[in-house]
């Protein structure tokens, strides 16, 4: 398996010479088997070895089989204990994913601390299959059966082509003790329930299953790759981005043929999960809004526009002080000045009032319908807000953010697009006091 090994690494994984490596090793038969692989190679390696304190004693002894391996080897360790439970409970997790969160975020925090440059994993062959059978009887995309990737930022998954089978014929071959996690025998978990029942099964119908299975793999990766080619031909047609949001262009895309396909592509990464909503949003009437986590995606007239999540929730308000110099409302900040010469204002951003007008505490807050100003450069008129805001095409999102200063039930500044007339100071306003939205 060594010379297999070696030549995987030239080939996949050139950019590892000179580097160095911290292992990711439980003590199980796997990692074990390839620190002894790369123990071989002249690489400089550290061990890292997390304690998730899931199984008392046996996990103790896990950590202490590592800590003795490493001194009599003569390779630098790091150890991290984690309460593993109450970080499941706080984060409201399963423990295997809180256990993978605490497991790569430190790993994280170790290339860091350390100065290495990559971290190794023990995922082999059949972790692989496990993975593709568990996406498959959960439902996934094409990218959910393509595998575990054999390298994603730091992390690099070496034994990826190795089977358990080969695996622990190395590690009997050469003497390598491990440990055994009596949680890999319970059939509580469906990944140990595909290992022990399923996999067998398929092994016993065709005795070149896991080749088969390599084979398979590799036409699912190709097949992704191609969708990944026709995205992003096609996002030039139809994807713009402004600022901070991206619009789909709903005429361009409902002339592609098998449309809803493009568009799940364009938004798998922002973990929405309404699939049969979205398909249906390019025909919905404008307005109509769809939510993920951190995401929304909005029907706007001829566009679906992906944003972040309304960065101000409607009905809050923040009060400004005469004596305030900063208010804060959610991620927004505007900056409070009193006193400050006249100047004739270009930039949006800035809005300069006469004070003996303003009546405070003024106040910060979201649009309300039936909310109407005299809009600067309009003589006085008075305009309803709704009308404004569709004069000047806003979207949905931008009136549902905009956010407003009021003195008293007046609005004085459509913060960062337009003034009051009414408020508006002058060269020959005595007293100026300045707002910035920063």
């Amino acid at each position: 398996m060594l010379t297999p090994f070696k030549n995987h690494l030239s080939k996949h994984f050139a950019f590892l010479e000179g580097k160095k490596i911290l292992l990711a090793i439980s003590g199980g038969l796997d990692s074990m088997v390839m620190l002894h692989l790369f123990q071989q190679l002249p690489y400089a390696i550290t061990i890292a070895h997390c304690n998730f304190q899931l199984r008392g004693i046996e996990s103790d002894g896990d950590e202490e089989f590592i800590r003795e391996y490493a001194q009599k080897h003569t390779i630098p360790i790091a150890v991290s204990r984690f309460d593993t439970e109450a970080f499941a409970t706080d984060s409201k997790q399963s423990i295997q994913l809180a256990a993978r969160e605490l497991r790569y975020t430190w790993f994280q925090e170790l290339l860091r601390e350390k100065q290495l440059d990559y971290c190794a994993t023990a995922h082999h062959l059949d972790d692989n299959l496990e993975t593709f059978l568990i996406n498959l009887t959960r439902g996934t995309g094409l990218e959910g059966l393509t595998g575990i990737p054999k390298h994603n930022g730091a992390i690099i998954r070496p034994l990826l082509p190795f089977s358990r089978d080969a695996i622990l014929t190395y590690a009997t071959k050469h003497g390598i003790e491990w440990r055994e996690d009596s949680s890999n025998a319970s059939d509580k978990y469906l990944r140990n329930k595909l290992r022990h029942d399923v996999i067998p099964t398929l092994k016993s119908l065709n005795p070149s299953f896991l080749d088969s299975f390599q084979d398979t793999l590799l036409h699912l990766q190709q097949s992704q790759s191609l969708a990944d080619d026709a995205l992003a031909i096609v996002g030039k047609e139809i994807l713009q981005r402004e600022g901070d949001q991206y619009k789909i262009d709903i005429v361009q895309l409902r002339r592609l043929p098998n449309y809803k396909a493009y568009l799940y592509q364009i938004l798998k990464p922002f973990h929405f999960k309404a699939w049969n909503d979205i398909c249906k949003l390019p025909e919905s009437q404008s307005g109509k809004v769809i939510y993920a986590k951190e995401y929304q995606l909005l029907k706007d007239r001829d566009f679906l526009i992906l944003s972040l999540r309304n960065n101000v929730n409607v009905g809050e308000e923040a009060a400004i002080l005469e004596d305030d110099t900063i208010c804060n409302i959610d991620n927004h900040k505007l900056q409070l000045m009193d006193s400050v010469a006249y100047t004739p204002v270009k930039q949006k951003e800035i809005f300069q009032a006469d004070k003996e007008k303003l009546k405070f505490p003024l106040v910060v807050r979201t649009w309300n319908e039936g909310d109407y100003f005299c809009p600067a450069g309009m003589k006085g008129q008075k305009k309803k807000l709704s009308k404004f805001f569709k004069d000047e095409k806003f979207t949905m999102n931008e009136k549902q953010n905009q956010l407003l200063v009021c003195s008293g039930n007046e609005i004085v500044w459509v913060v960062g697009v337009r003034g009051d007339h009414r408020f508006e100071a002058t060269a020959d306003t005595p007293k100026i006091y300045q707002i910035q939205l920063l």
